[in-house]
């Protein structure tokens, strides 16, 4: 995690070929939920901690399937040739700075925090989705993950106005 959070390519990569690394990938993708449960704990209460949680959980798994489906069928690159394994393992070490969002229970700090670790993890992402895809170029990765982002914050958007926003 400490690599990854480093921004190391080297881990990425060696992530990607290691399919023993995916229950680490997934425990990292839980940790970082609930540290961002615990984050929204000071907006959102309970009911904060539990849907700050969920929806970093589900949020990352749809961005990952997204960076997975754009990545390798809208816009590879000729050497790009990459199973939702791979993308899985990397995207899953690239949510490790979101650990810092637990830190957003601070008062008067906490948005801080959640932005802090939710850019953080762009750039990891971007950097895991490049290895992932043997991409050449950083900025097509960076449009893949832009684009799985905006789609994923739109379907948590309608999950959420369907659940409703979490009660204090």
């Amino acid at each position: 995690m400490m690599r990854a959070a480093r921004l190391e390519p080297a881990l990425y990569e060696e992530v990607e070929h290691d399919e023993a690394a995916l229950g680490q990938a997934m425990t990292v993708v839980v940790l970082a939920s609930v540290a961002s449960g615990i984050g929204s704990l000071q907006a959102g209460g309970f009911g904060g901690l539990v849907l700050g949680t969920l929806g970093a959980l589900v949020g990352w798994f749809v961005w990952a399937f997204l960076a997975y489906f754009i990545g390798v069928r809208v816009v590879p690159e000729p050497e790009t040739k990459a199973d939702i394994g791979q993308l899985l393992r990397t995207t899953g070490f690239s949510a490790s700075p979101g650990i810092i969002r637990a830190l957003g229970i601070i008062p008067g700090l906490g948005p801080l925090f959640m932005l802090a670790g939710s850019v953080w993890m762009l750039v990891a992402m971007v950097i895991a989705v490049r290895q992932a895809l043997d991409y050449r170029s950083t900025g097509r990765a960076l449009g893949v993950c832009i684009l799985g982002w905006l789609v994923q914050v739109a379907i948590l958007l309608v999950l959420v106005s369907l659940v409703g926003a979490p009660q204090t």
